[in-house]
């Protein structure tokens, strides 16, 4: 089919007010399209041109070829050149167009591309004279483009990865109406062989959407997807924001990350464009990198590691799109022991790889993988890679790899010295169960150092499974003897850290349900749920947990320690629950599992519970609590009598002093060892000196306190006892007590006016208590009640105390007298 031509020229001199206008027009190019075409094919010289140049000047000048989409889907190839100017008496330079118009959905002749059409010798310069043909013809140029193309791709090297990621994102269907690319040239020509270049490299669709001029001064208002343009203006271009690829300056420091830029322009560098014609023919995305990589890679051009990845990633998920031939390329190319540049991905291509054609090729094939991965495995330190069957190394390549990694293997399962990560450790089993190479010597003090290690690590992750879980399970599926010795290590160690054990077996599913007795890992599996069930219950939830164990604390003493240390990890048991603790093995059961000292504090911490100055509970609770957690202590003290040492014993004493003071009948000496314990106890709670206070001035108060313990508490002037001893004087029990019994006041005024010079602190509380609290409690008696408080003073002491009790109580009734008299003098 012929296709339209036009021709267009500059003005002319003296055609000032005009830039240009058409010479020649073919049919079916309306007017709306010849001002669409005309700003098109405009052309305006570079910098610096002589207003005369010579032939060689003018030749050396750049041409503008390019490929334009028109507003109704219709398409132009032109070429703009620089002419001399023969029309006016000068010999300046004019520009001639020559375009050729494509009606939608026609080609160009021989279906040629349009960047084929630059080198076409059909180009003219002038319009041609007379009657225009009816059309002309454009024949296609008389070479492909890819003549010469190898050269320029090896020329422009360090640029060719990041142009040809550009061109294919500018190739883009979704990429109408962006920002053009720009191509820095010093020769507009070589714009053309970058656009040759892309032809080649892209999908037909792709290069026939890739729009564009070789040359041009104005990139950034330029409409098409690539343009070209001379040194002097890449400053512009930059500055409008624009991508610039400056290939005419120096080479450029970074690359791209575009792993299939990347492969093409390796295949280019190698000079075998012809692969991506193959490539193309594999299944895939139209740019994904794996179908190219494995096009090159099986042709022997080397890679980097993101190509190699791309194309191991590419055939594990297609195994079946290569044959045997490609197949064994590839995995040669891939495994090459001459590579040292590997990445993790790299790795896990190749195993995903492997995995893929294990079974489907024969062991010889796939051998050459299985060896770089166990070697990785064991030289890289690549703690997830995935590894291969045992069987992949069951033949003679097999034994060369177990010989070359057997040592590495067992010398560094053998260090006890240097940091291993849990990862680490995993896979040197693992590997070495691959090999078939002997770690039974090895195993006890790699799983010794293992099993705190998975509690470690698992504690620093964040949550969820740790990474290494995958592999440990795999792991532990596969040894049985790695399996059985782990899991009893890590039974071993729960006694000593059961809440770490816990919290480890809910983020990793141990698998523990066989014939192993386990009886602490079972506790520790156990807790979560036991904990969600009974809630709050933590006697029932150790009933529960203690149950899980299968083994009587009486046999295993440490499964007390276990079950004490899940339930009451952060805390002490009340003195119920320490109750319920102590009777529930044997004292030589709980020495042994160490718990005593959990339930010595649980009878320190619930002494520490707040009570009034009395001993009087204040919620009407701690009072009995007390009581309780005192009974506990004795039962300690006589229990574990060698275990229990320093302010610990002085502590449970002080509580037991409490229990005897309360209930009993102490040993003498109730103040001197109130203040002993107490120093010994330090740094004692203040609530359990308190309790202990209370206890002995409450006992002090009794009616039947011995004489010699009040004798040693006055004169011992211990400034504490004696607020103490204040504060319970002051209560209403003692008021009411005074109230009611003659005998008992009678025997707190002896008291209290017995010692008045013992020391400072005991006169003045003395007298005040006389005056505040035994005043208005024998001012309410009746006159018998108070002729029987004195009669017992005299009866108890002597005439002079007697006397001494009337005397006190007349200047009590003189002093209301006198009051009286003195109210009403003021009243008259």
């Amino acid at each position: 089919m012929s296709l339209a031509q036009v021709h267009y020229t500059s003005a002319a001199p003296g055609d000032e007010g005009t830039a240009g206008r058409f010479t020649a027009v073919g049919p079916g190019v309306s007017g709306a399209l010849l001002a669409e075409i005309e700003p098109l094919v405009r052309y305006e010289l570079p910098g610096g041109v002589p207003e005369r140049p010579s032939d060689g000047e003018l030749r050396s000048l750049p041409q503008a070829f390019g490929y334009f989409a028109l507003s109704d889907g219709s398409r132009l190839v032109a070429r703009s050149a620089p002419v001399r100017d023969t029309v006016g008496t000068g010999a300046g330079v004019r520009f001639h167009a020559h375009a050729v118009h494509l009606p939608p959905g026609v080609p160009l002749p021989g279906d040629r591309l349009p960047v084929e059409a630059w080198r076409s010798p059909h180009w003219v310069a002038a319009t041609p004279g007379g009657a225009i043909p009816d059309p002309l013809a454009l024949p296609p140029g008389p070479a492909a483009v890819s003549e010469g193309l190898d050269d320029f791709a090896v020329s422009r090297g360090p640029w060719l990865a990041a142009v040809l990621a550009d061109l294919r994102r500018a190739s883009d269907a979704e990429a109408t109406g962006g920002r053009p690319v720009v191509l820095v040239e010093r020769q507009c020509a070589d714009v053309a062989r970058w656009l040759g270049l892309a032809s080649v490299t892209l999908p037909r669709e792709s290069a026939e959407r890739l729009t564009f001029t070789t040359y041009t001064r104005r990139p950034g208002s330029s409409a098409s997807r690539v343009v070209g343009v001379g040194p002097e203006d890449a400053g512009a271009a930059r500055a409008a924001g624009l991508r610039v690829h400056e290939c005419a300056g120096p080479a450029p420091a970074g690359g791209t990350e575009d792993v299939w830029a990347t492969t093409a322009a390796r295949v280019w560098r190698s000079r075998s464009p012809e692969l991506f014609r193959e490539a193309r023919e594999l299944p895939g995305e139209p740019f994904a990198a794996g179908p190219l990589a494995v096009t090159a890679l099986c042709a022997g051009i080397a890679l980097g590691p993101d190509g190699r990845a791309a194309a191991a990633g590419w055939a594990a998920d297609r195994p079946y799109a290569l044959d045997a031939r490609r197949t064994g390329r590839l995995v040669e190319a891939i495994a090459s022991p001459g590579i040292d540049d590997r990445t993790a991905p790299e790795f896990d291509s190749a195993g995903r790889l492997f995995g893929a054609l294990e079974g489907r090729c024969p062991a010889s094939v796939t051998a050459p993988l299985a060896a770089m991965l166990v070697t990785e495995a064991v030289r890289g330190g690549n703690g997830s890679l995935e590894l291969p069957r045992r069987d992949a190394f069951a033949g003679p390549e097999g034994a060369e790899v177990a010989e070359r990694l057997g040592p590495e293997i067992l010398t560094e399962l053998a260090d006890t010295v240097g940091s291993r990560s849990v990862a680490r450790t995993v896979q040197l089993l693992r590997v070495a169960r691959l090999l078939g190479v002997d770690a039974a010597e090895s195993l006890a003090g790699v799983v010794d150092r293992l099993a705190p290690a998975l509690l470690a690590e698992a504690s620093a992750a964040h949550e969820g499974p740790p990474g290494f879980a995958p592999a440990l399970l795999e792991l532990l599926d596969e040894q049985f003897e790695v399996r059985t010795a782990l899991l009893g290590a890590l039974d071993r160690i729960a006694p000593g850290d059961p809440g770490a054990v816990a919290r480890f077996l809910e983020r990793v599913a141990l698998p523990f349900t066989g014939t192993q007795a386990l009886p602490h890992l079972r506790m520790c599996a156990e807790v979560p749920e036991a904990m969600a069930t009974l809630g709050g219950d933590r006697a029932a939830v150790w009933h529960r947990v203690l149950r899980a164990a299968g083994i009587s604390p009486f046999a295993e003493p440490l499964v007390l320690r276990t079950a004490v240390g899940l339930v009451w990890e952060d805390r002490a048991p009340t003195v119920e629950e320490a109750r319920l603790l102590l009777d529930a093995a044997t004292s030589d059961s709980h020495r042994v599992a160490g718990t005593w000292a959990r339930l010595v504090d649980a009878a320190l911490s619930t002494s520490a519970t707040g009570t009034s100055a009395a001993g009087t509970s204040a919620t009407g609770t701690s009072a009995a609590g007390t009581d309780e957690a005192a009974r506990l202590a004795h039962d300690l003290l006589r229990g574990f009598p060698g275990e229990i040492g320093g302010r610990e014993r002085a502590g449970l004493l002080l509580l037991d002093l409490v229990r005897e003071l309360r209930t009993g009948a102490p040993e003498p000496g109730w103040a001197e060892r109130v203040r002993t314990l107490c120093t010994q106890a330090e740094p004692v709670e203040p609530a359990l000196r308190e309790r202990a206070h209370a206890a002995l001035v409450e006992r002090l108060l009794a009616p039947d306190r011995p004489g010699a313990e009040l004798y040693d508490f006055v004169h011992g002037a211990d400034a504490e006892l004696i607020a103490a001893y204040d504060r319970a004087a002051r209560t209403e029990t003692v008021r009411a007590r005074l109230r009611t019994q003659p005998a008992y006041a009678a025997d707190c005024f002896t008291v209290w006016t017995a010692h008045p010079h013992a020391g400072r602190a005991w006169p003045p509380v003395a007298a005040a208590l006389l005056d505040e609290v035994l005043r208005p409690a024998v001012r309410g008696m009746s006159a018998e009640g108070v002729a029987e408080v004195e009669a017992t003073v005299g009866r108890t002491g002597s005439s002079g105390r007697a006397d001494a009790f009337r005397d006190w109580n007349r200047s009590s009734t003189l002093g209301r007298l006198g009051r009286r008299i003195a109210g009403r003098v003021r009243r008259g």
